[in-house]
């Protein structure tokens, strides 16, 4: 099992009684809610973190994107692990992901990506997203092109990536005299190439192609939802004529350890509730703006996050499977059987959601290190043999 530590950087010093006026704290929050002296802080919090997590033992530290939110604000994930490539020297850095439908020039994220790449010695892996629907409210971009952009981006990006240049590339949203992209990547062909996703047909179908066999992650969602993408990928994976591996599928999921589950409770639910109804908070049509993704898709993305308009306890969050909180014993126990249930070869945790305080994320970190990767290390290697790569 790869376990990696995974960050969003809320801005957890939100006014969330003030922020309640607004429909959302994604796009239509002002950022007058938010203070730089505040946010310096906050940034080299999180980042000391994330290197922190290195010395714990987790195989790979996690950043991603996403734009004019206080949920994360971390607008461009190469930033983050640019600095975190030079302080850590062990584990693997994902950029989780880039959003491709989103640039003009998608050659940029070649680039950025093959830089940190040859600086880290080959420890990037990029994750490639579409980016979720409230982007493109943010960014102005056409949603009923978004799966037509991030296909014609990605395949600009590896063949950057792996052609040898100059070379023209023209598609119907791209058009590039000279690709020559300088840096090569250090890993070749290309680093390991990942793809969360909310759990679009698309998406999966995508990832499994055997010309990929990309990593697919299935991020915030319950049980029963997972355990349905998950054996989505399998079963896509064999009509295309190969049975697929634990190490191409993954799962993010907010953890909190304490020293008994009562404990545990009473000092995590406030902060995962503050992270779910009011970070995550958005209305159904900010998430999936129409054309963003396929009726079919849409039926089944819709379903799987019914109640993203509406507020949720973390009680309920732990039966659904969407948080896992309790003393190291019962979440080792409960990672374990999910483990043996859904086959899943990676692991992306968050010690840190919504407005949990810096000493509460240490203990958290370090609670789940001691005391709960070593046994779901164990686990998997009785199930899966030696340690699963990465792929």
């Amino acid at each position: 099992m790869n376990i990696f530590l995974f960050h969003l950087m809320p801005y957890a010093d939100l006014d969330l009684e003030a922020a309640k006026k607004y429909s959302a704290s994604w796009v239509v929050l002002p950022n007058s809610f938010y203070d730089p002296q505040k946010g310096h802080l906050l940034y080299n919090r999180y980042l000391d973190e994330l290197e922190y997590g290195e010395k714990l033992g987790f195989d790979g530290l996690c950043v991603n994107e996403h734009h004019q939110n206080a949920y994360g604000i971390m607008p461009s994930p190469i930033v983050t692990a640019a600095a975190l490539a030079r302080k850590t020297s062990k584990a693997r850095i994902a950029i989780l992901g880039s959003a491709l439908p989103l640039r003009t020039h998608p050659l940029t994220i070649a680039e950025d990506h093959a830089m940190i790449d040859n600086i880290t010695g080959g420890r990037l892996i990029s994750g490639f997203v579409r980016g979720i629907g409230a982007e493109y409210h943010s960014f102005g971009v056409n949603p009923t092109a978004s799966h037509e952009r991030f296909h014609e981006a990605h395949d600009l990006i590896v063949r950057a990536w792996t052609e040898t240049g100059p070379f023209e590339y023209h598609s119907k949203h791209y058009h590039f005299e000279y690709v020559n992209v300088w840096p090569r990547p250090y890993q070749q062909p290309h680093p390991p190439i990942w793809i969360p996703s909310q759990g679009s047909r698309e998406t999966i179908d995508f990832a499994a192609d055997p010309k990929h066999k990309y990593t697919y992650l299935q991020t915030f969602s319950p049980i029963s939802a997972l355990k349905k993408y998950l054996q989505l990928y399998r079963d896509v994976a064999q009509g295309f004529g190969y049975t697929s591996k634990p190490r191409q599928l993954g799962w993010a999921v907010p953890i909190y350890v304490g020293d008994t589950d009562e404990s545990a409770y009473k000092e995590a639910a406030v902060h995962y509730e503050n992270f779910r109804n009011s970070f995550l908070r958005m209305p159904v049509e900010m998430l999936l703006p129409p054309g963003y993704t396929s009726r079919e898709s849409l039926k089944a993305i819709a379903a799987a996050k019914s109640d993203i308009g509406t507020a949720t306890d973390a009680k309920r969050a732990m039966d659904l499977g969407m948080f896992i909180c309790g003393s190291a014993k019962t979440v080792r126990e409960q990672l374990i059987d999910y483990t043996k249930q859904l086959g899943f070869g990676n692991l992306l945790v968050m010690c840190q959601f919504g407005t949990l305080p810096a000493d509460l994320t240490k203990r958290n970190m370090e609670r789940f290190a001691e005391a709960v990767i070593p046994g779901v290390r164990k686990a998997s290697r009785e199930l899966y043999g030696e340690e699963v790569a990465i792929a």
